[in-house]
């Protein structure tokens, strides 16, 4: 139990559905779906469908997607809504940045857009509601206007130069030639148009009718080399998912081109440390989440690809006696030399949305342009503000994630799912680029070693220590901070708070859903 007499915020408790998202108005709008009669599905696409309009720095419907979704009935769908890059964009057309990189604002870091394609694929095979019913709220909000909340405006105010990258997203996204600041109220009219059509004609207007002629157009003029084509072709995959177990629980993600196996490895690694012993707050926790962290991401950077273009060993990385071995390469009272950082630039703005309804169906969702507010280039005719998750690919033509035509990049946005004795016992996900598999490990190990609930897990102070320095959130106290570098890890403060998450439990026993939101956020948990 938190202790009252300090700031914080109590666990959201229910019976009959909960959602947890980032923003006050998706939740809201996730229950009134469960309300109406929809299911964990719908709910959490029309939430994420409210986001794309009222947290455009996070998500967007010119962004990817990726979903796990566990039936009441028993099993887990993964669904892969992640998009490829133009046939006639490879390496020896494109002109790299100075850093050896696809620049985030460049038109050649755009991929096809896989999320629209996702929610229909996903909504079709598992929801409940049609699709027009599941994107009305999201209609009504961009063309009757939203308030803008705190941490949207304050993330909207840093990435405002972002927004001057085309004319089309000064001119949406930046009201009279500033960022809103909070409390504004924001109507963005072409993109309730474009939520419209989608609406009405489902995600074959997007992609094979006038919408997608109109973003093409839009992409041409901008100088990138997008054919109709690129569009047309499309189309998500659902994909057998990822799991492993630690202490008891199986954990669920989606395969690659997504960095899931990451938060497994890590998972698995630490399984063999007895963190209960261990004070929560204290460096050796730290230091232990810290030395996995560095192992798991090293595998993930020299071979997490496209899977239709290269073989990543997944099981191996996985498998009993390799675990052991990187685990035994732990110094448990010093720091390893980081192995080299990574060619893709860190970056992260994405929503994740955690949904049970009342027949016990679950949908772990999430929804990204990838950098704040993405590429910056907007269509002018469909309000669509494109994603850059390109930029994610390598430039090395012998790397396994070298940029080729019509492939996937590495990308970093993960649901999860967890089962107990086969049963589904939390769905749960955390947003924030490479902090994501970190992120996901810190909450559960919580949960689970500490026995802390979704919110107290949650709000707990962060660490990262990738690409190169230990990031410590101010919430970790000087001691441990001095601890730490004592025991060879470069420790710095973190610039900004290390991701946001959401996770619902499900206690069987009592009937009762619990849930949490992160603090790092505007969001909530609800639940009735």
């Amino acid at each position: 139990m938190r202790d009252f007499q300090r700031p914080g915020r109590s666990l959201a408790l229910a019976s009959r559905g909960m959602a947890a998202t980032s923003h006050p108005l998706a939740t809201l709008t996730a229950v009134d779906i469960l309300r109406r009669g929809g299911n964990a599905v719908d709910a959490a696409i029309a939430a994420c469908a409210v986001q794309c309009v009222v947290e455009p720095q996070s998500t967007g419907i010119g962004g990817d997607c990726f979903a796990l979704f566990a039936p009441a009935s028993g099993g887990v769908v993964a669904l892969n809504g992640s998009g490829w890059a133009p046939a006639a964009l490879d390496l020896e057309r494109l002109g790299a940045g100075p850093d050896g990189t696809i620049p985030a604002h460049s038109v050649h870091s755009i991929t096809v857009p896989g999320a629209v394609a996702a929610w229909e694929a996903l909504q079709r095979e598992h929801g409940r509601l049609d699709l027009a019913t599941v994107l009305e709220p999201a209609i009504r909000y961009a063309q009757d206007g939203f308030p803008v909340f705190p941490r949207v405006a304050f993330d909207w105010q840093q990435a405002a130069d972002r927004l001057q990258v085309s004319e089309a997203a000064t001119q949406f996204y930046l009201p009279g030639g500033r960022a809103p600041e909070t409390g504004r109220i924001l109507r963005l009219p072409a993109l309730a148009r474009t939520l419209r059509r989608i609406a009405e004609e489902g995600a074959e207007v997007f992609y094979r009718g006038e919408l997608a002629e109109r973003m093409v157009q839009s992409l041409q003029a901008f100088g990138g080399l997008h054919e109709l084509e690129d569009f047309a072709a499309f189309r998500p995959e659902f994909v057998p998912p990822l799991h492993a177990s630690y202490r008891g629980l199986r954990i669920y993600e989606c395969p690659p081109n997504g960095q899931g196996f990451v938060a497994l490895m890590m998972l698995r690694i630490l399984e063999g440390f007895d963190l209960a012993a261990l004070d929560p707050d204290g460096a050796e926790r730290y230091h232990l989440e810290a030395e996995a962290t560095k192992i798991a991401f090293h595998h993930r950077d020299r071979w997490l690809a496209d899977p239709a273009h290269s073989r990543v060993p997944v099981a191996e990385f996985l498998d009993n006696r390799y675990i052991a071995q990187l685990r035994a390469s732990i110094d448990p009272e010093r720091a390893r030399t980081a192995p080299p950082p990574t060619a893709v630039p860190p970056a992260g703005d994405t929503v994740y949305i955690a949904v049970v309804d009342g027949d016990g169906n679950a949908c772990s969702f999430i929804n990204s342009l990838y950098d704040s507010f993405g590429s910056g280039y907007c269509c002018p005719r469909t309000g669509v503000l494109f994603h850059c998750r390109g930029r994610a690919f390598s430039l090395d033509p012998a790397h396994p994630n070298a940029l080729a035509p019509r492939k996937r990049p590495m990308h970093t946005i993960i649901p999860a799912l967890a089962f107990q004795g086969g049963e589904l016992a939390a769905c749960f996900g955390v947003m924030g680029a490479d902090f994501q598999p970190v992120g996901q490990v810190h909450l559960v190990t919580n949960l689970i070693d500490y026995g802390w609930d979704p919110q107290q897990a949650l709000d707990h102070a962060r660490a990262m220590a990738y690409p190169r320095d230990l990031q410590l959130e101010r919430g970790i106290g000087k001691e441990v901070a001095e601890r730490l570098a004592a025991m060879g890890h470069p420790v710095v403060p973190a610039e900004l708070p290390l991701g946001g998450g959401q996770c619902i439990l499900i206690d069987r026993k009592r009937g009762v859903l619990l849930g949490g939101s992160d603090p790092r956020k505007d969001g909530i948990a609800l639940g009735f």
